[in-house]
């Protein structure tokens, strides 16, 4: 049996009464280990203090987590954010360094909403502050009133790119997805491809084109109950299969 891969999975820097801690949501953690059969990883948001070249030397790959927090809009030339919105400076400063030195290194990266945000803006694009006030866009968040496991369930279908990463990995071109999101892609930075697109025409993933590895982002959440879910379980077992090709070859 081949060594389990070593995967970073970032972290959101939040006050928990009366201090700061980086946090990682456990279905992150369940995905990576039952999923993409890796090692979790929680990797601190520690800004320009985190050594990228040393920690990218140690890490078989790279999870993008989602967040209640937004990217700050200043990082794509945004209009400042409504009063009340969730920031995360320090990740911010942490994963926008962190992905493309990733995606250069030759490390597996999935990226997963806040992170699907977060690859565009780190690439060069910019993003949609409320997709639902956006003309012929539907709502993608759920009624947040409702039980957890509604939430999560299935709100949209997309359809993947003929050919693309995604239809080649799950056998299918068409998925049923849940959607907890308010911002979404804007314009999509140049280098990416577009995977999948909501029945609105939204862009629901992407993948780095010229990566030298597995480099894909979405903006549903896979990882919800990922054992579950033919295709997000897919999707994860190819991520991690290309985080055990780079532990072979390191």
């Amino acid at each position: 049996m081949s060594k389990r891969p070593l995967i970073g999975i970032t972290a959101c820097r939040q006050i928990i009464e009366p201090h700061y801690f980086h946090v990682v949501g456990e279905k992150y953690i369940d995905a990576v280990v039952d999923g993409a059969e890796g090692v979790p990883l929680p990797l601190p948001a520690l800004a320009e203090r985190l050594p990228l070249a040393e920690l990218l030397d140690c890490l078989d790959g790279l999870l993008v987590t989602g967040s209640p927090s937004n990217v700050e809009p200043h990082h794509y030339g945004g209009e400042p954010s409504k009063p009340g919105t969730r920031h995360d400076p320090h990740r911010d400063l942490t994963t926008l360094r962190l992905i493309p030195a990733a995606v250069a290194a030759g490390v597996p990266v999935f990226a997963i909403c806040r992170g699907f945000q977060e690859m565009n803006v780190a690439f060069g694009g910019s993003l949609l502050q409320a997709v639902h006030e956006q003309p012929n866009r539907r709502h993608h968040h759920p009624d947040e009133a409702l039980p957890i496991a509604e939430q999560y369930g299935p709100m949209h279908t997309v359809q993947f790119a003929s050919g693309g990463l995604l239809e080649r990995v799950t056998g299918t071109s068409v998925a049923s997805v849940n959607s907890l999101h308010y911002q979404g892609v804007d314009r999509l930075a140049n280098g990416l491809a577009v995977e999948a697109r909501a029945d609105d025409g939204l862009v629901e993933a992407f993948r780095v084109e010229n990566a030298s590895a597995f480099a894909l982002a979405v903006q549903w959440h896979p990882e919800w109950r990922v054992m579950e879910n033919p295709v997000s379980l897919a999707i994860f077992r190819a991520f991690g299969e290309a985080c055990r090709e780079r532990a072979r070859e390191s």
